[in-house]
């Protein structure tokens, strides 16, 4: 069965049953998904996998539906019998690599990222997307620190793939995070929790729209094509020494390429980037 279009999507819904006692999980997100929720994860951390299975089914056939993305968390074995569109792994999961070999390439595999040291690492291992939180102090993530908006502002300067934030996100506070680069909001107990979610998800999707339409223009002159080795990139580094953080290559020893001239390291951080300039990166050994 083909997959339903997914990186565009805006809006991500986690189930979160404690949320709502007395309904079920299908009718809580079938509401929002009737407000417009473009991805919906399965997370239930606490049933046993009888129950998560269960529960799956349930959700599988809510969104084959809607023909929306659905995202179960946890349970690669559970994607796979249930037809599901994906994984999401946390960072004490299983590695990217073994999750794909498990699914193929045309599943979803998403994971949650707290630094932009794990962002980088989950887009070289092959993530489809990751989460960026949590944003702020949340029940869903007892004990984990936040990581503010700064860091979402540093995942939409160095990240390619597309991520979500997430973590105590709410409507009273989601402004911050859209004026921070997030351009993809994730929320949990705001919209699984309230009396009307459906009418919580239209409020995330006009603060969402209304942050493109303010924002889209910039945010699309920041951004660059590079041919990086031979390969085309999107890029929003400045100078030759931001693409190489970016790259997380600061600690090698490199050889720097631009447009055929070579650029010396005490250079790096004054030579800026245009779009459509190769660049060829060279890793230099030593030795005799």
């Amino acid at each position: 069965m083909s997959r339903p279009d997914w990186r565009g999507f805006r809006l991500y819904a986690i189930t979160a049953e404690n949320n709502h006692p007395g309904k079920s999980v299908v009718e809580v997100m079938e509401q929002a998904l009737i407000g417009g929720a473009e991805i919906v994860q399965l997370r239930n951390k606490t049933g046993a996998r009888e129950e998560v299975l269960e529960q799956a089914k349930a959700l599988r056939i809510l969104t084959r539906k809607y023909n929306v993305p659905f995202i179960i968390n946890d349970y690669p074995d559970i994607v796979l019998e249930t037809d599901a569109d994906g994984v999401h792994l946390g960072q004490e999961d299983m590695p990217i690599a073994d999750a794909r070999a498990l699914l193929g390439p045309d599943r979803i595999i998403g994971i949650s990222t707290h630094s932009l040291q794990q962002a980088i690492k989950a887009e070289r291992d092959g993530a489809d997307y990751i989460g960026v939180g949590p944003v702020f102090p949340t029940d869903t993530k007892p004990g984990r620190a936040a990581v503010t908006t700064s860091y979402v502002t540093e995942a939409a300067r160095h990240i390619t793939i597309p991520f979500v934030a997430i973590g105590g996100i709410t409507l009273g506070n989601v402004d911050s995070v859209l004026a921070a680069g997030a351009r993809r909001i994730c929320a949990v107990s705001a919209i699984v929790g309230n009396a009307d979610p459906a009418g919580v998800c239209r409020a995330f999707l006009e603060k969402l729209e209304a942050a493109v339409r303010e924002l889209a223009p910039v945010q699309k002159m920041e951004r660059k094509t590079l041919i990086i080795n031979g390969r085309k990139e999107r890029s929003s580094a400045g100078t030759v020494e931001e693409l190489i953080a970016q790259l997380g290559q600061q600690n090698k020893k490199l050889v720097i390429e631009l447009n055929g001239t070579i650029v010396q390291r005490a250079l790096w951080a004054e030579t800026e980037l245009q779009s459509g300039a190769s660049i060829e990166l060279v890793h230099f050994v030593g030795g005799g």
